[in-house]
């Protein structure tokens, strides 16, 4: 069973930095996190691993700086890590976006299986996954909660759509996108941490790409763009009170009335 989990960093917090130019986000340098959903979609193919046998690649696109997400999928128990990165794939919409990761899997040999978390929190799209599987032209099933069961030849799933549950049985090779609700993810070991410290990240530029055509990628090939971006306000700092407990309850209640929550 080979299995490819598509994953993505995502910024960690309200710091964000926008290029007043593209109107992108720019991610170079900024703090950043594994998307939370992605990992629901790791422990699903180490889950299935376990159970199957075979390797759990993971892939993303993005800056370099993404190593560190990699390096924590292998002490998860990921069996190997690349990355699609080059400037010509910056400001990428869905479509260009899922169309870099479909050339990614490509290169990579295709996969039994390919695993993506429900959405990024950082888009909120929830179209990347079933785009790569349109540019792919493999089945796919979305809304995942659970894995009834799976074998060597198929996999059965539990959908959770707007008005209906139902339960399909895909053939491999298919793509799946899974809730958070599927599992619960593993913690990054220290023994794999130490044992593949050494163990190389593989990067892929445009150059590997079968498809040498640049308007097919990043802004170039996105026929969506984003007509304006900010970044959100920081949040209301704390409030402290002092006195005692009466004190402190007409505080809050004089808080509570100038804002007219009550």
């Amino acid at each position: 069973m080979k299995i490819i989990v598509c994953m993505k960093q995502v910024p960690a917090g309200t710091s964000v930095e926008i290029d007043p130019e593209t109107g992108a986000m720019k991610r170079l340098g900024s703090e950043s996190c594994t998307n939370p959903y992605d990992l629901f979609a790791l422990e699903t193919a180490l889950f299935l691993k376990e159970k199957l046998g075979g390797t759990v690649t993971v892939l993303t696109m993005g800056p370099l700086q993404a190593e560190e997400m990699m390096r924590d999928a292998y002490a998860m128990g990921a069996d190997d890590a690349v990355i699609l990165s080059d400037r010509k794939f910056a400001g990428a919409d869905v479509l260009a976006t899922s169309y870099t990761l479909a050339q990614g899997i490509m290169i990579l040999g295709g996969a039994d299986l390919i695993l993506c978390g429900r959405q990024t929190t950082d888009g909120d799209t929830a179209q990347v996954g079933p785009a790569i599987a349109q540019h792919l032209g493999l089945p796919h099933a979305a809304w995942v909660s659970q894995i009834t069961d799976a074998d060597d030849t198929k996999i059965q799933v539990k959908q959770d759509l707007a008005s209906v549950t139902q339960i399909s049985e895909i053939p491999y090779p298919c793509l799946i996108t899974v809730e958070k609700d599927i599992c619960v993810p593993r913690l990054p070991s220290y023994l794999l941490q130490r044992a593949t410290a050494k163990k190389p990240v593989h990067i892929l530029t445009f150059q590997d790409f079968y498809d040498q055509d640049e308007s097919h990628y990043g802004l170039a090939g996105s026929p969506t763009s984003v007509e304006s971006m900010f970044a959100p306000p920081e949040k209301e700092k704390q409030v402290y009170m002092e006195g005692n407990a009466i004190e402190k309850t007409d505080q809050l209640f004089s808080i509570f009335k100038s804002r007219k929550i009550i």
